[in-house]
């Protein structure tokens, strides 16, 4: 066996040499000897978190910044190559800096007196106790001690399991725990004290029957593009406000000028908000909660923007309704948009497509029934909001390769909410 570079970052991110030698906590261009010792190459750093590589929150703490950028493009780039796409055009990704994340989903249990909170160890189910997280914004991290105490509280006194969700938001920090009981004026009070403490936007509890706010001074919102739009329970935010700002940017370079736009899986309106300033903007969302919430914003600042609850996995939009916007947003859930793609690819009126997806193979697979039904995919833009994770997001452009555009259409929608005609 002999020495090798390594070529390339796995999906879990271990090396890989040109021989197929695969070797954990290895950077781009490390050398692998034949006893698969590593010697370090430009590309690898010292892991600034002393719970890596234990820590299952982090995989990549290793590899540089340009070393990232590399193993970002070469995912995208891999996952087309297995659809028989060709690499597009594809700038250096835009990565988050350190300690930005703006929520972070926990783990929390309980051996005796003590509590442990964090995530979990890589490739287990044991819980790292996080004493400090270079991924995580700092207002995240400063309540985990705290925590600790409160849940020494509402968990079984022996043995106990519970999750943690925190999200900023405008008021501050909005904090969800699950699989915890509040039994008893102690436990009443100790909530309610915790939440004042620590200036809370809002403390809920899941106790197995669905979450129910404790605290809540004032109604919880997260502003887009200068809109507040009510905040759900458990409501999902881009990872990072920097990374949410540049998928933004480049969707709305990208849809341009048209004057209707459809928003697939829209969400609170990271896309739906801001076009809906220049454009007719129909929006769907599965989540009932979201929905209304991204209906209630669009009412009090006035917008142009129609929005339906609608599950697009069992009831996507055909190519009649499709047919009606001059440019489509989707940004889909890891699982892609399978079910959308036939009528999205059959649809002639619509000329420009933003997919926006955290899932590079799923794109992938939806990317190859687009490009058979007459798409053209333009670019591949990276966008690295999960730094030092193996996660991936990017938004392909897709584009038609001979461009025509039919008279605009208005945007209506009949009493029940759903698309005329």
């Amino acid at each position: 066996m002999s020495v090798d570079s390594i070529v390339r970052i796995a999906g879990n991110g271990e090396g890989v040499t040109a021989d197929g030698r695969h070797a954990p906590l290895a950077a781009p261009f490390d050398i692998l000897d034949a006893w698969g010792v590593i010697e370090p190459g430009p590309h690898h750093q010292t892991p600034p978190c002393r719970h890596f590589p234990r820590c299952g929150g982090c995989q990549l703490q290793h590899v540089d910044d340009d070393g990232m950028r590399w193993f970002i493009a070469d995912r995208i780039a891999g996952a087309l190559a297995s659809q028989q796409i060709d690499r597009p055009d594809m700038p250096p990704a835009t990565l988050s800096p350190p300690c930005s994340r703006r929520r972070a989903s926990m783990k929390a249990e309980r051996f005796g007196k003590q509590v442990l909170i964090g995530f979990h160890e890589a490739e287990t189910h044991k819980i790292v106790d996080m004493h400090e997280c270079h991924v995580v914004a700092p207002e995240l991290f400063a309540l985990v001690a705290p925590l600790r105490g409160l849940l020494g509280l509402l968990m079984p006194p022996r043995k106990g399991k519970a999750e943690v969700q925190m999200t900023l938001t405008d008021q501050g920090i909005d904090l969800l725990i699950d699989k915890v009981k509040v039994e008893g004026l102690a436990a009443i009070e100790a909530v309610t004290d915790f939440a004042q403490r620590h200036r809370l936007a809002r403390l809920s509890i899941d106790e197995g029957h669905g979450a129910e706010p404790r605290w809540e001074p004032q109604p919880v919102t997260v502003t887009l593009a200068g809109t507040a739009v009510p905040m759900p329970i458990g409501g999902f935010l881009q990872a990072t406000e920097d990374g949410e700002a540049a998928l933004r940017a480049i969707v709305q370079a990208h849809v341009g000028d048209a004057a209707t736009v459809a928003d697939l899986f829209a969400g609170l309106g990271t896309f739906a908000v801001p076009l809906a300033a220049r454009a007719k903007v129909y929006a769907a969302e599965g989540s009932r909660g979201s929905a209304a919430a991204l209906k209630s914003a669009g009412t009090a600042g006035q917008l142009p923007l129609f929005v339906e609850h609608r599950d697009l996995f069992r009831r996507p939009l055909t190519t009649a309704e499709l047919d009606r916007f001059d440019a489509v947003v989707i940004d889909p859930p890891r699982a892609g948009a399978r079910e959308q793609m036939p009528a999205l690819a059959a649809a002639t009126r619509v000329r420009r497509l933003a997919y926006v997806s955290c899932n590079p193979a799923t794109f992938a697979r939806d990317a190859k029934n687009l490009i058979a039904g007459g798409w053209v995919l333009q670019q591949v833009v990276p966008v690295g909001q999960f730094r030092w994770s193996t996660h991936v997001e990017l938004v392909g452009l897709f584009g038609r390769a001979a461009d025509h555009v039919p008279a605009q259409t208005e945007v209506q929608l009949d009493r029940r909410g759903w698309l005329k005609g």
